[in-house]
């Protein structure tokens, strides 16, 4: 699924990486627990998470996290932001919960990782 369409499912407002939103993404998963993600194989998948920190960026970058997609309308500070410019890594912003952006990438076609997420 290209991170356009992950865009307009979510009604996601893109915060970096306006030029990347014809790369795609082969999985999802969410998380708050960072220890979650770097568990899991997420090489060029999307994560949702409602934290807004850089400690998110780092743990996305590390694990191959394709996109990230902050639930919840939770704005990250100036420094996340310009931490993901730095990575070149796509961040999105939605209003949906956790729950329902997870519920709404699966209603479209975009599967979860290996079920540890």
């Amino acid at each position: 699924m290209k991170i356009s369409e992950i865009r307009d499912i979510l009604k996601a407002e893109v915060l970096v990486g306006e030029d990347q939103l014809d790369k795609s993404v082969v999985a999802g998963g969410g998380a708050d627990l960072m220890a979650d993600v770097l568990s899991a194989v997420a090489k060029e998948a999307v994560l949702l998470t409602g934290l807004t920190t850089e400690q998110v960026l780092r743990t996305a970058k590390v694990s191959g996290v394709a996109l990230v997609v902050f639930v919840r309308g939770k704005r990250p500070d100036e420094p996340v932001i310009e931490l993901a410019r730095s990575y070149n890594m796509p961040v999105l912003l939605t209003n949906f919960s956790l729950f329902v952006a997870s519920g709404r990438l699966y209603m479209n076609g975009l599967r979860g990782l290996d079920g540890s997420w």
